[in-house]
């Protein structure tokens, strides 16, 4: 058993300036959409050359706004220009598998805003179609490209927690009634906006569940309100793990083993602190991270230029199996809970 160390390791994130330039084109452009760009603008050498909606009007204020020079009015001319090599899907939900397949159809490399599709069948759809075009793709699920969590993944890795026998997750946010959100023909309700971060954290830390016990309360706009659930590996191991569009809550996350805890404070799946604590009592260490918040979306865009400028058609961070293991025990989730979400024609 490794002894409980003396300073937490530093993140081995690349400097994203150092990620390879590549043109990127963005479907969409609602909120996640601006702050990508912006992020990705600010910090690395990435160049945006044009953005889609499929309002003509929007993506050319769009590009306008965010300085990309070409705009188009819809998806289909956006994916067969010669001047984008990597697609942002930055659409609804309910559109993700429909860009993704576009994208990857016309031969280009592939982003896809989290929750990478509906289902897990959306997302081995997704998986299948990049494999055989031999392009890039990832779920853009920005949590595990941050340095935060790399640093993370070290002290996993380390073994110093010993057995991890707990997963603690939670994410909850108010939502005004005119918030997307809120609308059953989008997936509305907690569990693909919010419920991916602590459901990844999850199926991460202790892989697939062999049983998983959920249940959910409804909301007056007709969706899902919140869901909370224990998810359990093939040991007994658990997790619990809690999304809500009723309050704000903690957005804490913990990870606890046998030998020590590592505690995420919230918001947990932005950068942020980390500290570790050995069991039993015993000084804890803590790294300090900064608050960036969104602004940190840059890490992401790195992370595939970097991939694929290497030939690499998945990134180790999040590959895509991982984006389908987490979205099989939502599956389930949503199977004991009664949340269905629109079929897309």
């Amino acid at each position: 058993m490794p002894a409980f160390p003396s300073a937490l390791p530093a993140a081995r994130t690349p400097d994203p300036m150092d990620a390879p330039a590549l043109r990127w084109g963005v479907l969409g452009t609602g909120w996640i959409a601006e702050r990508f760009v912006s992020s990705v603008q600010r910090h690395t050498r990435q160049k945006f050359t044009a953005v889609a909606s499929r309002d003509a009007a929007r993506a050319k204020d769009f590009a306008e706004a965010n300085n990309i020079p070409g705009s188009y009015g819809s998806y289909e001319d956006l994916v067969a220009a010669g001047d984008v090599d990597i697609v942002y899907v930055a659409t609804e939900h309910t559109a993700h598998l429909a860009c993704a397949r576009l994208a990857l159809e016309a031969g280009k490399h592939t982003l896809v805003e989290k929750p990478i599709g509906l289902d897990a069948a959306e997302a081995t759809r997704i998986a299948r179609l990049a494999a055989e075009r031999g392009l890039f793709c990832a779920e853009a699920l920005w949590t595990f490209f941050l340095p935060r969590f790399d640093v993370v993944r070290q002290i996993l890795d380390s073994g110093v927690l010993g057995e991890v026998h707990t997963v603690l997750a939670d994410i909850g946010e108010h939502f005004g009634p005119e918030h997307r959100i809120l609308r059953p023909e989008l997936a509305g309700g907690p569990l693909l906006d919010l419920g991916t971060y602590p459901v990844s954290l999850a199926t991460w830390v202790l892989g697939a569940p062999a049983h998983i016990q959920a249940c959910g309360q409804p909301h007056p706009a007709g969706v899902n309100g919140q869901t909370s659930a224990i998810l359990r590996d093939t040991h007994g191991n658990q997790a619990v793990v809690h999304t809500t569009l009723f309050s704000d809550t903690p957005t804490t996350a913990t990870i606890a083993g046998s030998h020590a805890t590592l505690s995420l404070p919230g918001p947990f799946y932005q950068p942020g602190d980390l500290v570790l604590t050995p069991s039993g009592g015993g000084t804890p260490l803590t790294c300090a991270g900064s608050r960036t918040a969104h602004d940190a979306l840059h890490f992401e865009a790195a992370e595939a230029a970097r991939c694929i400028a290497a030939g690499s058609p998945q990134t180790p961070l999040r590959p895509l199996s991982d984006s389908i293991a987490t979205l099989r025990a939502m599956d389930e989730i949503r199977r004991l809970t009664g949340i269905t979400f629109p079929r897309p024609a």
